[in-house]
């Protein structure tokens, strides 16, 4: 989700402005992703990198997502969301911390959508945890170093239990993927698209599933048509 400051820059705004109408682009987004019927939305929400930005931005940033648990939790209960969090917890405000284990631990037997949020994540600090994860288990004897492979090591991420993406989507037009789910992403299809992150709702959605479904993957073998 890129592009809110260049967003409120290109409006004349503060970079905080940019923040909140990202945030509404969120609910637009999660509703868009129910009533399309897409069993899983992974957001990346906050890296571990973004501690480099200025402190007034990360406490903006955490602010908001405070304000975005306590306001839209009921709502996203009722409509049937499950929440997962996926990253670090250090670092984080521990009242923070609170907010989202509340929300996950409310949302656990929901069914319509697993929504994931990635917040303080990396991808490298993800596999470098579960490659640490993995030894402990061998020094224990517990694991033998011959059951290491990429099942055992894919059950050790962050994302156990969910499905590979199928789709990436990145706005602003940036063309990379910046320490995302870079084991997940193995065969995932990529999207660029030019727009800013604000400006995100249902046809940018629709627009990206689109460009997905004319691919054909190919998963290092014989085509295959996309489907959702």
């Amino acid at each position: 989700m890129d592009g809110n400051g260049r967003w409120a820059t290109k409006h004349g705004l503060p970079r905080a402005v940019g923040h909140r109408n990202g945030v509404e682009a969120v609910r637009r987004t999660v509703r868009a992703a129910i009533e399309l019927g897409i069993p899983y939305l992974t957001l990346y929400s906050f890296s571990s990198e973004n501690w480099s930005r200025p402190m007034d931005e990360i406490d903006d940033l955490m602010g908001l997502m405070k304000r975005f648990i306590r306001r839209d939790l009921a709502e996203l209960h009722q409509a049937g969301v499950k929440i997962r969090v996926i990253g670090e917890r250090t670092q984080v405000d521990p009242e923070l911390m609170a907010l989202i284990d509340e929300a996950v631990e409310l949302t656990t037997s929901n069914t319509a959508i697993t929504l994931i949020i990635a917040f303080n994540y990396g991808a490298r600090g993800e596999i470098a945890k579960a490659a640490r994860a993995l030894a402990e288990q061998v020094a224990a004897g517990t694991l033998k170093t011959s059951e290491i492979n990429v099942d055992t090591l894919g059950a050790a991420l962050d994302t156990a239990g969910i499905p590979d993406p199928d789709l990436l989507v990145r706005t602003s037009g940036e063309k990379r993927i910046s320490n995302f789910l870079l084991w997940q992403c193995a065969y995932t299809e990529f999207v660029f698209l030019d727009a800013f992150w604000p400006d995100f709702g249902r046809e940018l959605l629709e627009e990206a599933i689109a460009i997905y479904r004319a691919r054909e993957r190919r998963f290092g073998g014989r085509s295959k048509q996309s489907v959702m």
